[in-house]
């Protein structure tokens, strides 16, 4: 975070709903957030505060839903 940027690995139900908060805040203090997630999650959303990178997983969101 000194360098003004960070990049974020997430695992969805991990401490990302309070995680995300703090990200809002650093980047409302000028730094860069990168955040790279699976295309299928329960929690893990874009938002306007960071940029969103995205990578494949094997399954759809339909079928991780039905796990849930």
């Amino acid at each position: 975070a000194a360098a003004g940027k960070l990049l974020v690995v997430p695992v969805d139900g991990s401490h990302w709903l309070s995680m995300r908060e703090l990200l809002d805040m650093l980047q409302q203090k000028g730094h860069e957030v990168v955040v790279v997630a699976p295309e299928v999650s329960l929690h893990i959303k874009p938002s306007k505060n960071f940029v969103m990178k995205m990578y494949p997983v094997p399954f759809t969101q339909e079928e991780m839903d039905e796990v849930f």
